[in-house]
């Protein structure tokens, strides 16, 4: 049985870790390099570094931190916001980082997942799917939940896996940051719609949430931010009440 990865999420604005609510980070909590520090001692399993408005502003300033980051941190490491093209894959491969997530460019060309995944495997592809529950769909958003796209997300992470990409992350913004728990429904549809890992994210508030979602949606990974860095529940806490409740983890011995 593959072991279920526990993924700590950093958005970051200018150099900064910040979180809010409903993918507004309003709040900053850290430096990057230091908390995905912390994060790796403590044992977590992979970790995402999302730009939080690069695809607003049409940059990308996380390489510089993606590659202070792989001098000290040994776990697989994505990078996401902002990518857009061919280059910005490389450069982010090239400083170090495993893997790419990818939102508002695939929407806007899905060719581009295509061509990403032909030149750098699917392994090295993640596909993000933001969603908002719309009357009776949930509807997919780009440039960090700003922008409306009428794509159904069940439908778009079907699209995505049919592109090829190695695994998909689903972010629910009306459960972001709120830490009551995740969007089990949003989560579910699209782990019984790809055959691709999914990754749950957006909603943990302790580690029962966690359990929860492992267990009623089958998902692969679960990424987690307000729990770890306002301490709620550090990462070898959370993953021992997964292995309590026979969730098969990585435990630090």
């Amino acid at each position: 049985m593959m072991k279920k990865r526990l993924i700590a999420r950093l958005d970051i604005n200018n150099e900064y870790v910040i979180k809010g609510k409903y993918l507004e980070g309003l709040r900053k909590v850290g430096k990057p390099n230091l908390l995905a520090l912390e994060y790796y001692i403590a044992g977590i399993d992979e970790i995402i570094f999302l730009d939080a408005v690069a695809s607003l502003y049409d940059r990308n300033s996380l390489f510089d931190i993606i590659k202070r980051a792989c001098g000290e941190v040994f776990v697989p490491l994505t990078v996401g916001g902002g990518i857009r093209s061919i280059y910005d894959i490389k450069q982010a491969l090239s400083v170090g980082a495993d893997k790419v997530a990818i939102n508002s460019a695939a929407v806007r060309d899905i060719g581009f997942i295509k061509e990403a995944v032909e030149i750098f495997g699917s392994q090295a592809i993640v596909g993000s799917v933001v969603a908002r529950k719309n009357r009776n769909y949930w509807e997919a958003f780009i440039d960090n939940a700003k922008h409306r796209t009428k794509l159904d997300a069940i439908h778009w992470a079907m699209e995505l896996e049919k592109s090829g990409v190695g695994e998909i992350i689903v972010s629910s913004i009306d459960k972001d940051g709120i830490q009551k728990g995740f969007d089990l429904d949003l989560i579910q549809k699209v782990t019984n719609s790809v055959r691709i890992p999914v990754i749950a994210a957006s909603g943990a508030g302790n580690p029962n949430h966690i359990v929860e979602v492992c267990k009623v949606t089958n998902c692969d990974a679960v990424a987690v931010a307000s729990i770890l860095h306002y301490k709620i529940a550090g990462v070898q806490e959370i993953k021992q009440v997964m292995a309590a409740n026979n969730i098969n983890v990585r435990i630090l011995v």
